[in-house]
């Protein structure tokens, strides 16, 4: 008697759902999108304006020649000059009233109006873009004793930093750095004080390396 076996049935793969493919193909797309966003973000957005920038800081010099002093309550008026020798010989921005991304921080540094003015007691502190070509781009590479020279109409102020600021990362939530006296909001202020903040991360995020100054000389002008 013979005995035949049946022959096992194969099966054929079923279709994926039309939803699946299409949820899939929109994943890989914003993932992409995502990557290409971070990317730009670090190394194609120059963050600042250069032809702004320029444009504020021809504006605020005229001013100075004119014995005119930009007015500190509106914001995005320039009201001073900032170079960091550490940072070249041809580095100088502008630091303009307030830190909204359009009226100051696309056309220079923003001052935290809250803080104190220049080269007065209290703390000025003042945040920058990084990104690989933001003004603030090489924070990270300060050190403690770098120097900081800051010019309004009426005088040249330099401050010494005091901390390296790779060392010294908080959240954008953190706003103790900004207290007159930083990390002792009980303290009047006896000094003048300098911080500057920018994102320690070289893409947008919520941390922030923190450079801290005190003022050592003070030049009239």
């Amino acid at each position: 008697m013979t005995t035949t076996t049946a022959a096992p049935r194969v099966r054929g793969r079923r279709p994926l759902p039309l939803w699946r493919g299409v949820l899939g193909t929109l994943l890989i797309v914003v993932g992409l999108s995502g990557v290409g966003y971070v990317v730009w973000d670090m190394f194609f957005n120059t963050h600042v304006d250069p032809a702004a920038s320029q444009e504020k800081e021809a504006g605020l010099r005229d001013a100075w020649a004119h014995g005119r002093t930009p007015s500190a309550s509106i914001p995005g008026n320039a009201i001073a000059l900032m170079r960091i020798p550490a940072f070249g010989s041809d580095f100088e921005e502008p630091v303009l009233v307030g830190v909204d991304e359009k009226k100051s921080l696309a056309k220079g540094l923003g001052w935290y109006e809250t803080t104190a003015p220049p080269g007065q007691i209290g703390n000025f502190a003042v945040a920058g873009h990084r990104g690989a070509r933001g003004p603030f781009a090489p924070m990270l590479t300060l050190k403690a004793g770098d120097e900081v020279v800051v010019e309004t109409r009426e005088a040249i102020y330099t401050y010494a930093l005091t901390n390296n600021p790779r060392d010294l990362t908080v959240k954008n939530v953190d706003t103790w750095v900004l207290d007159p006296v930083p990390g002792h909001p009980e303290r009047q202020p006896t000094d003048a004080l300098l911080t500057l903040t920018t994102c320690h991360d070289l893409f947008h995020s919520d941390n922030r390396a923190i450079a801290f100054g005190r003022l050592v000389q003070t030049q009239r002008k």
